[in-house]
């Protein structure tokens, strides 16, 4: 069995447009792909696409699954274009830029800003928003693509508790920047989290507080599938983020922050990929009527 080397995969919810959206990232940024295309029937939501994909190297996944979730700003994903790491960086921010602009709406304009010489926040046509920036090449290095997490309303200020609750979760977990707030900086508190990022089992996320007024706080339309290898840790990983027992469905569950993880195991990506019809089937069915996975069970309705 393949072992995936990414252990935290960015999980994106569309109401159709999953295949249709991942193939318009994998053709703006460089090194990317679609890998994997399975679809599953009989869903709450009819039949859903799931699309496995790269974009510059980080793994994600996309389902279309019916009109639920509507990605907003909380999570975001920062495209590092590090001019010491790619020839014309200053260029191909331009491109990108210019191709997530169509039918998008512009957060932040790109342009210059005392953190970045170059830097813009845009929410795509599909919703989904990117912070793209030039690094500046002497600073520490990151990967091309970040997750970043903005704490707002009555999440504010949590910025700081909830990174040290991820470091003391994950294994393989370290600390990178911390900016903070100086004092006159209203509405923002002096000390909460203005920049910071953290590494988790080698995933990169960043994390910030804003305390302006935003209509949008976490929610599931954005996700982090946690891939584990055993039932030991699917159940470690299980009890130590569910926060919120009504969120708790079909491996999905809700930490303290509001925020979206899903609890798989990684057989059954393998599953997903390799089952035949009937088998996708019988998988489908029985982790349907699960909260938290049972691999056993999974294991059994795919040996059928």
């Amino acid at each position: 069995m393949s072992k995936i080397n990414q252990k935290i995969i960015p999980h994106l919810w569309y109401d159709k447009e999953a295949k249709e959206a991942a193939e318009f990232y994998a053709s703006i940024f460089p090194n990317s792909k679609i890998t994997d295309l399975t679809t599953i029937q009989d869903t709450p939501s009819g039949n859903s696409d799931i699309v496995t994909f790269e974009l510059w190297g980080q793994k994600f996944m996309a389902i279309s699954a019916g009109p639920y979730f509507k990605f907003n700003p909380s999570v975001s994903f920062i495209v590092n274009f590090d001019p010491s790491r790619e020839k014309d960086a200053g260029e191909k921010i331009n491109g990108v830029w210019n191709k997530l602009s169509e039918g998008g709406t512009v957060l932040m304009p790109l342009d210059k800003y005392p953190f970045s010489e170059k830097y813009g926040w845009i929410q795509d046509k599909y919703g989904l928003s990117w912070q793209l920036m030039l690094t500046n090449p002497e600073g520490e290095e990151r990967p091309a693509i970040v997750p970043s997490l903005l704490f707002v309303g009555d999440q504010c200020g949590n910025a700081e508790e909830a990174i040290q609750f991820y470091l003391a979760v994950f294994k393989n977990a370290k600390q990178g920047h911390i900016a903070r707030y100086p004092k006159g900086m209203d509405p923002d508190k002096e000390g909460t989290i203005m920049f910071s990022d953290f590494s988790l089992e080698n995933q990169w996320f960043a994390a910030m507080d804003s305390a302006h007024e935003h209509k949008f706080s976490f929610n599931e339309a954005i996700s982090f599938m946690v891939y584990c290898d055993t039932q030991e840790e699917i159940d470690f990983f299980w009890e130590k983020l569910s926060a919120v027992p009504e969120a708790e469905q079909c491996g999905w569950l809700k930490d303290q922050f509001g925020i979206s993880w899903q609890i798989a195991p990684s057989e059954m990506d393998e599953m997903m990929r390799n089952g035949r019809p009937e088998q996708l089937a019988r998988v489908t069915k029985a982790f349907l009527k699960m909260k938290k996975f049972d691999l056993a069970e999974l294991r059994k309705a795919y040996k059928g």
